[in-house]
């Protein structure tokens, strides 16, 4: 017998479509001011990447293939989506969860890391149990490790041998970092997944850095550590985003888009490995926490 009615997914949320981006970035900012030419850059980077984020598709199919695996399991939950910055807002699936007489639902934050940005924002869920942290789960160590293999080979590689292994995250305000576990919690995940694929050695990066120059966020940035790779005389790059579940606009347009073109310019040929997604082992990591966070 489950101690919950429910399954809640907790998520950032995207824009679906090109007419929608303006409105989410308000959402996001709240009104804090930005410069408009980096406020236009940003719409540009969803228009680059197809006017739209894939991040609420790709939790919904999140969602899906999890109450399809703890409905094999005998644990026959129903999984709800709930973002932030999109539909269904907290609010929206909160009432639908009233609605149909659930009780208490088990929310899963769709971050790996924490921070006050990454995880304590979302701990607001009406109602809610909060499933604890996974990112030192064997499961998603072995997923991840398993798209950075996929990303490998097509290198035409088969070992790390002259590959440089960078593995990144979301950079955040060095402050913000000093109050939370944060880059305990990166560097973790990242000695795990750089053991799992047997990587002698690897690179911690970050990414889409925000915010007010002035400020300090932390270092170094995925763009730096690939213009400097030919003068250690390495040629060949495996870029994993480690700190992000799905794929949108921080791994579509400053990976693919961004760090790809500066690896190029550099001579340095890049391979992201792909986000987890609905990848199996990952679904399955998921099963596992609700069924343990359940007894």
């Amino acid at each position: 017998m489950s101690k919950y009615d429910a399954v809640v997914l907790l998520g950032f949320g995207g824009p679906e479509r090109s007419e929608e981006i303006r409105p989410f970035l308000d959402r996001v900012l709240q009104g804090r001011p930005i410069p408009q030419a980096r406020y236009e850059a940003v719409v540009e980077h969803y228009v680059r990447i197809g006017g739209r984020s894939p991040f609420n598709e790709l939790t919904q199919r999140q969602a899906a293939a999890l109450e399809a695996e703890l409905k094999k399991r005998g644990t026959a939950l129903p999984v709800f989506v709930a973002y932030k910055n999109a539909a269904p807002f907290f609010g929206d699936t909160e009432r639908r969860l009233r609605e149909g007489a659930y009780g208490k639902p088990l929310a899963i934050i769709l971050a790996v890391h924490q921070s006050p940005a990454s995880w304590d924002k979302y701990k607001d869920f009406p109602g809610a149990a909060y499933a604890p942290p996974f990112y030192e789960h064997p499961l998603f160590v072995r997923a991840n490790a398993d798209r950075v293999r996929g990303a490998l080979r097509q290198l035409g590689k088969n070992s790390f041998d002259g590959v440089a292994l960078i593995l990144t995250a979301h950079s955040i305000p060095a402050a913000m970092a000093d109050r939370s576990p944060y880059v305990q919690q990166l560097e973790r995940s990242a000695q795990l997944v750089a053991q799992e694929v047997r990587a002698d050695s690897y690179t911690i990066a970050y990414q889409s850095r925000s915010g007010s120059p002035s400020d300090t966020w932390l270092e170094p940035d995925v763009r730096e550590v690939l213009t400097a790779l030919p003068q250690q005389g390495i040629q060949s790059a495996v870029v994993a985003p480690i700190g992000f579940l799905c794929d949108h606009v921080e791994v579509l347009y400053d990976l693919d888009v961004d760090a790809a073109q500066t690896a190029r310019d550099a001579g340095v040929r890049m391979e992201r490995a792909g986000a987890l997604n609905d990848h199996p082992l990952f679904i399955e990591m998921l099963a596992g926490i609700v069924e343990q966070c359940a007894r």
